[in-house]
């Protein structure tokens, strides 16, 4: 597997909640929809990238292990999360089975923290299972804090044209995920102000 020749995890980052990161690795590019977990590769660049902001820690050996059945359960995941994220923006109940989808993804990895003295004293958390699936396992129970609490008022579609990204707005007055998404959006509706002016 060569991540470290993918330049990215094929994916925006917006410095959101990491469970919408990782609904984000389904993105739009001129309007098409891509897939930012393509492969395992993918899966692994888009890991490494996360890493500082992963709740459990994925050394480089862990990254470089990652399977085609982690690949899958990413895919699920990311699925419920996006799932979940338009039921919320669009204030509607989110369908029972993709709940479910979220909360056995949560269970899949037990992980709890554990005491370190040295060199000061700090917490790290330890995981029964394969570190990535106690990764994956994280990104849920984030994605169940996030849509359980006060951040589900503030997650929104971005209205950018042809962009299909959430993000948490952090003003009331936000609409775009990213400044790039808000020219595109300005620039969409001045040209349509020329041409309805010149249809006119």
């Amino acid at each position: 597997m060569e991540v470290a020749h993918l330049a990215d995890g094929g994916a925006p980052f917006l410095g959101g909640p990491p469970s919408i990161e990782l609904g984000n690795t389904t993105y739009a590019v001129r309007g098409r929809r891509k897939d930012g977990l393509r492969s395992v590769e993918h899966l692994a660049a888009w890991l490494r990238d996360m890493r500082p902001r992963l709740a459990v820690a994925l050394t480089d050996a862990d990254i470089q292990g990652v399977t085609d059945g982690d690949l899958r359960l990413a895919r699920e995941l990311r699925d419920a999360v996006r799932a979940l994220a338009a039921a919320a923006v669009n204030d509607r109940e989110p369908e029972p089975d993709v709940v479910a989808t979220l909360n056995r993804h949560a269970g899949l990895t037990p992980r709890w923290r554990e005491l370190r003295t040295t060199p000061e004293p700090h917490t790290t958390v330890r995981a029964a299972g394969r570190p990535v699936a106690a990764a994956l396992a994280a990104l849920a129970e984030d994605a169940i804090d996030l849509f359980a609490g006060p951040l589900r008022e503030q997650l929104s579609a971005c209205h950018g044209p042809g962009c299909v990204l959430y993000f948490v707005r952090d003003t009331a007055r936000r609409e775009w995920c990213s400044p790039g998404c808000g020219n595109r959006a300005r620039a969409a509706r001045h040209y349509a102000k020329v041409r309805q002016g010149a249809e006119g």
